[in-house]
């Protein structure tokens, strides 16, 4: 969930509390997801963005307003590019939360550090190294074990995490090279917006035809009547998924960004132990040793980085 800029810096330098509200923010967002199959059995991918995205907007421009955050872009042209890039990502990310564990799609968005080095070296002229290549080629074998995109078993689902790690890297080049300027409010908000559309673009698609979750899937799955419990989980996840946001945004704030990112890892952890506690699912030796690489060589990558 790196967020590589955030503009507005603290008064104050604090990087044990930045590191603290890393963590609380990695770990609700993992706890919260953990209950997107729970919504799965009832709505679809669409309604569940266009309602989310509607109730956060709903709650937040007011606060906004009245608090007099910036809520003007410098850049619509970048900000829009960079939510865009985003939104799909998080659209790949609950969409396979539906089928797999959360651990192992987040295994696959957090790759996103991989793919933002190898973004930057070949369309930026950025210079690699032979640590962050290493760290590189340890994070590709870390997705390998995680989501094995090979043998009888495998399904297109396998590679979407992936697809979201490096639509999400896109995003975090875009927030570094485009939107550092910009306001956590406008990044927010407009990551919000982009996902209203998304959900909305979804169930305008597929209201041609009757669908269910049963038959048609997460994905494939149109407008449906409201059950209490879709309701409830979903005005849920829109709630913590503010906070969490916010406690991250606060912990860029007060710390540098390579500092607060390697704590982002604490998601994929956290995401294994709440799969754990909720629902007794236990990662395989593989799947443990796959997160591990793919831990380090973020580790490696984001403090490489800072050193260079």
């Amino acid at each position: 969930m790196t967020i590589d800029t955030i503009p507005e810096r603290a008064s104050r330098y604090d990087p044990r509390q930045a590191a603290i509200l890393a963590v609380f923010g990695m770990v609700s967002l993992s706890f919260i997801d953990n209950f997107v199959p729970v919504i799965a059995q009832d709505i679809g991918l669409w309604q569940f963005h266009a309602s989310r995205s509607a109730m956060v907007l709903t709650g937040v421009l007011p606060v906004a307003l009245i608090m007099g955050w910036r809520l003007k872009a410098l850049s619509w042209r970048a900000v829009a590019w960079r939510s865009f890039c985003i939104s799909l990502a998080m659209i790949l990310y609950f969409g396979a939360v539906a089928s797999l564990s959360v651990a192992q799609v987040a295994a696959g968005l957090l790759t996103s550090p991989i793919f933002v080095l190898l973004i930057s070296w070949g369309f930026y002229g950025a210079s690699i190294g032979r640590w962050r290549a290493m760290a590189a080629i340890l994070g590709f074998v870390g997705v390998m074990l995680v989501l094995r995109p090979f043998g009888q078993d495998v399904s297109l689902m396998n590679c979407v995490p992936v697809a979201a790690g490096i639509l999400y890297a896109l995003g975090a080049i875009a927030t570094r090279q485009y939107c550092a300027d910009e306001s956590e409010t406008v990044l927010v908000l407009s990551f919000f917006g982009a996902s209203a559309i998304w959900g909305v673009l979804g169930l305008v698609i597929l209201s041609a035809k009757v669908t269910t979750p049963e038959i048609d899937g997460f994905f494939g799955t149109g407008w449906q009547d409201w059950t209490a419990q879709a309701l409830f989980w979903t005005a849920a996840q829109g709630v913590v998924s503010v906070i969490g946001i916010a406690a991250l945004f606060r912990a860029y704030l007060l710390a540098e960004a390579s500092h607060v990112a390697v704590f982002e890892y604490s998601f994929l952890i956290a995401a294994g132990l709440w799969g754990y506690v909720l629902w007794g699912t236990v990662p395989d030796v593989l799947g443990v040793l796959g997160m591990v690489c793919i831990i380090g060589a973020g580790v490696v990558i984001l403090r490489r980085s800072e050193a260079v």
